[in-house]
């Protein structure tokens, strides 16, 4: 695997290394003392998936204080963008995100440290979304930031896209509301 820091500290590019042949590919998508050499320990806990059909945009989710979240992000089937913002208290790159297109095609991953809202737009006719997290989901704990907050700046590659929202996500909270629960 390929481990690629991005402009974000702690936040890494992950590309496993396909071997095809004429039946199709094998790649290790997660190994321990790999992953250990270049991000450090994370004792992951769950794995989770998600299916959405093209236009459907997740996020921006946070999971606050002790509730908070690393993340191993991947798409099995389809193309997403995913996206993820630094809401870490005093970080130098507060507020700023990140944009990576996940696939099948790319196979590529994303490593998010704890304190990232994290959300992705399909982009495909559907996508199969699998993440690993290292602490349990805690409902109480859970903020959304908005995902077309002005303050954010995202270009969210939505053009000629209908979206299909959550109502939890319609409602997110502007970096400025959210600011107060960090």
């Amino acid at each position: 695997m390929t481990f690629t820091p991005l402009e974000i500290p702690g936040t890494w590019l992950i590309e496993p290394v396909r071997h095809g042949d004429s039946r199709g590919y094998f790649c290790e998508t997660y190994r321990e003392r790999d992953f250990e050499d270049h991000i450090g320990h994370v004792n992951f806990v769950q794995d989770n998936e998600s299916m959405s059909t093209r236009g459907v945009l997740r996020g921006l989710h946070l999971q606050l204080g002790d509730a908070a979240q690393a993340k191993l992000v991947r798409v099995s089937r389809g193309r997403i963008v995913d996206v993820a913002v630094d809401m870490r208290k005093g970080s130098p790159t507060f507020g700023r995100h990140i944009m990576v297109e996940l696939s099948q095609d790319n196979g590529r991953q994303l490593f998010l440290p704890r304190g990232m809202a994290h959300g992705f737009v399909v982009m495909s006719d559907d996508a199969q979304f699998q993440y690993k997290v290292d602490n349990y989901y805690s409902p109480g704990s859970e903020a959304t930031l908005l995902w077309n907050d002005p303050a954010l700046a995202i270009p969210w590659p939505i053009a000629g896209i209908d979206l299909n929202l959550s109502e939890k996500d319609k409602k997110g909270l502007s970096l400025a509301s959210i600011l107060p629960l960090l």
